[in-house]
């Protein structure tokens, strides 16, 4: 059983992964089917060094791996799970969206989250 602090690194990295919309395309990319590199350079019309960074990021993070496929290189979800998690994260999120006050909408206009 994980303690706290190893709780908390864990959703830490969780969520420096989803803190960059490139990361979270990947990760939904990548949830839908594996991919290699260049097809999801292409898809995500980005470049291979930039995709890579991103790539190196998510593997340090934890939640993707990379798969030897002869002289390519094939990326997955490290766990099936993950598949679920993104799910239920953005069902939530889209939720909580919808159920928006007026209130929370002027703390927008405000600048708060």
């Amino acid at each position: 059983m994980l303690n706290i602090a190893e709780d908390i690194e864990v959703l830490a990295r969780f969520g420096r992964a989803l803190a960059d919309p490139i990361r979270c395309r990947l990760l939904l990319e990548i949830r839908e089917a594996p991919a290699h590199p260049s097809d999801l350079a292409d898809k995500l019309g980005i470049s291979r060094t930039r995709l890579s960074n991103h790539l190196a990021c998510l593997r340090d993070c934890g939640l993707v791996v990379a798969v030897p496929e002869g002289r390519r290189t094939r990326y997955e979800l490290a766990d099936a799970r993950l598949g679920h998690a993104l799910d239920d994260l953005r069902s939530a999120v889209v939720t909580v969206a919808a159920d928006r006050t007026c209130a929370e909408a002027e703390a927008d206009e405000k600048g708060c989250c």
